[in-house]
């Protein structure tokens, strides 16, 4: 049964009214010169409370609409703490009430209501997907303030077109994954409470409410419908078959893919919800050696827990037996560790969309080297695949079936490849990958030089993300283009009718870009993490080598770009240079954030452009890893965002990396099979 009252007469509703009142108020409407519409207020509540008699006698639901409509409704009247007199009404103590749309923009209303009455319950379809994504989760968020998860149910509330079902259906799972995620980050839900929130959200509530599993005897918990919940990643092998291996892949502090393996049946019997064990000192491991670095604050001593991120679950496309999926770090079930990169970088977005409402998306663009072995002088080394130079359609040639078969893989994990071609170096190629939010952005890019190093090793190559493997040529980067959006709107870009818009660059983009060039140097710590690194950012190599920005301008490490579509003298997007392959994504770009949060929050801005190659006359950015990390250890702003511990023990790595290479400065060579 289902009221509309709210579209009437509101839901103030008089639970004492008389049949004599009622009668009353439906004659004056039947008398009325005009066409008939219901809205006779003591008619109305005589026939709600009525219908809710009958629906506790058949022990049914009564669902309620609340909150927002068309113009026919007074919001005012449509807010459910109206209906506390019904609620405290005895007849009606056993009674069941849904609050239908999420009671938007009454959700906290609603949501008190679930939590003190016991027989009110909640609804959030048409506020999915009818809201912009940012009402749909802050509605969401609202309504699980105080309401039990228990309570809690989703209907597309979908009409008129099958398209309304799908969305509804399709945007319902974003919403609800966000919210959730944020929860288990916050450490109000550990996993496993969050993975029974999502069952009970989709499908047990509204068995339990509706008794769906006992209907006339005609549905029973045998014949559900049980879904496969299939994560985003997630690709059926073309071959089918049984997995035997699931890969539980983490990137430490110094940029380095990891992983441990689990059987199959144990992880999907236990791990994947309980995760695995890992000591605390894998955090702090060098890229010459797994050790720890003089100063490091991690030991031996005390263990982590390596929990699955479910929604990143892929099957390898170059072994389909095997599986692998991203891990969060915990210090304990439901508790984020403070060294975890993947939870820094999810602290600093939430920052970003608490303080400003507003997402900063990322796109990738990660040069490589393709090596062969080869033998020169007697003895073995590896060299480069071929001698082409930029762009070359001979280059194309001789790797294009290798390409092929990356890209392929790399679509069969749902990563966009938006071009790729080769670089200016020997054996050097560029992918360039779609923009997408920062978060997914990071773990697409680990994804993605997994799938390029496998596809590399089946044809007895190598393919190294190594800053500069051959001094006297170009070096290998991964440039990185950002850009900010408001509920998908883009609002780096100015508009020519704006007086606050200068370079083309909305007054957010100014104040954005000004806190990355301001913490510049100090950011390189991050994303230039190796000695290694510094042999690339050279002047005059397309590197960025000094502190300045321009505007399609490559030699600046800070270019503003304006991509086909955009007005020229707009741009879109800025593109960070001296990001390379041996950096972690998620510090990295959660280094840039925080800046660029620095520069929103205190309204930095921007020197003028530098629109001519830049020469000695400007300053230089650090032209070695110890000037990077000086710069990061006199920059507070790093330690408040991404935390003091995670930090200090970055600076610690780094000055060990510094020694050992000063020391042997041909091991980078060996780096090749590391990044």
């Amino acid at each position: 049964m289902k009221s509309i009252a709210a579209y009437r007469s509101g839901l103030e509703i008089d639970p004492s009214v008389t049949g004599i009142e009622a009668e009353e108020g439906l004659l004056q409407e039947l008398n009325g010169n005009k066409p008939i519409r219901i809205t006779n207020k003591s008619f109305i509540d005589y026939i709600f409370t009525r219908s809710l008699e009958v629906a506790v006698s058949f022990e049914l639901p009564l669902q309620i609409h609340t909150g927002f409509g068309d113009k026919d409704l007074d919001l005012r009247k449509s807010n459910p703490l109206h209906l506390r007199k019904v609620l405290e009404d005895k007849r009606f103590a056993k009674s069941k009430i849904v609050l239908l749309h999420a009671s938007y923009p009454f959700s906290k209303e609603a949501s008190y209501l679930a939590s003190v009455y016991s027989q009110v319950y909640l609804d959030f379809g048409l506020a999915i997907p009818k809201l912009s994504v940012q009402g749909m989760i802050s509605s969401l968020k609202e309504l699980l303030e105080l309401a039990p998860t228990k309570k809690v149910m989703f209907s597309t509330d979908g009409y008129a077109f099958p398209e309304t079902f799908y969305l509804g259906a399709k945007r319902s799972r974003d919403v609800v994954y966000n919210v959730l995620s944020d929860t288990c980050g916050d450490g109000d839900l550990t996993i496993e409470e969050a993975l029974e929130a999502i069952e009970d959200i989709f499908r047990e509530n509204a068995l339990r409410l509706y008794k769906l599993n006992s209907v006339n005897g005609l549905i029973n918990r045998g014949n559900i419908f049980t879904p496969n919940i299939v994560p985003k990643y997630f690709n059926i092998s073309q071959n089918g078959g049984e997995v035997v291996f699931v890969r539980i892949i983490w990137v430490d502090t110094s940029g380095q893919h990891r992983c441990r393996v689990v059987p199959a049946g144990r992880f999907y019997e236990e791990v994947k919800t309980k995760g695995v064990g890992l000591t605390q000192a894998s955090m702090a491991l060098l890229s010459y050696m797994d050790g720890l670095a003089e100063g490091s604050t991690l030991t031996g001593v005390g263990e982590i827990r390596l929990i699955p991120d479910m929604t990143t679950i892929a099957r390898l496309p170059w072994s389909t037996k095997e599986e692998m999926v991203l891990a969060d770090m915990h210090a304990k079930p439901g508790e984020a560790w403070e060294y975890c990169p993947r939870s820094a970088l999810l602290r600093v977005t939430k920052i970003l969309q608490k303080e400003f409402n507003l997402v900063m998306n990322a796109g990738f663009e990660n040069e490589f080297y393709i090596l062969k072995k080869m033998t020169r002088n007697g003895a073995e080394e590896w060299g480069p695949f071929d001698s082409s130079l930029y762009c070359s359609t001979s280059a194309f040639d001789t790797a294009s079936s290798m390409l092929q078969e990356a890209y392929s893989f790399l679509e069969s994990l749902d990563i966009t490849v938006e071009q790729l071609h080769a670089e200016a170096g020997k054996g050097q190629f560029e992918f360039a990958f779609k923009y997408l939010p920062c978060n997914l952005a990071a773990d697409n890019i680990i994804y993605a030089r997994e799938v390029i190093r496998a596809v590399a090793r089946k044809h007895g190559l190598i393919a190294t993300f190594i800053p500069k493997y051959y001094l006297n040529d170009i070096g290998s980067g991964s440039h990185v283009h950002i850009s900010l959006s408001d509920n998908g709107r883009n609002v780096f870009i100015g508009s020519e009718n704006d007086p606050e818009t200068h370079y083309g660059m909305s007054k957010i983009g100014q104040n954005f870009l000004a806190g990355v060039y301001h913490h510049l140097p100090a950011i390189l710590a991050f994303t230039a993490p190796l000695p290694n690194s510094y042999d690339r950012i050279k002047p005059h190599t397309w590197s960025g080598a000094y502190h300045c920005w321009g505007r399609e301008n490559r030699e600046a490490p800070l270019r503003t770009a304006c991509p086909p579509g955009i007005p020229l003298e707009l741009v879109s997007n800025f593109e960070i240079k001296a990001f390379d392959g041996c950096a972690n994504p998620h510090l990295g770009l959660a280094s840039i954030l925080a800046a660029g949060i620095d520069g929103l929050r205190r309204g930095l801005t921007l020197p003028e452009p530098t629109d001519i190659e830049p020469s000695d006359n400007l300053k230089r950015l650090p032209k070695d890893l110890g000037e990077a990390v000086s710069s990061l250890d006199g920059d507070e702003i790093f330690k408040e965002f991404i935390g003091e511990k995670l930090v200090t023990e970055i600076i610690a790595m780094r000055k060990a990396e510094i020694n050992y290479y000063s020391k042997n400065p041909w091991a980078y060579k060996d780096l090749i099979h590391r990044y």
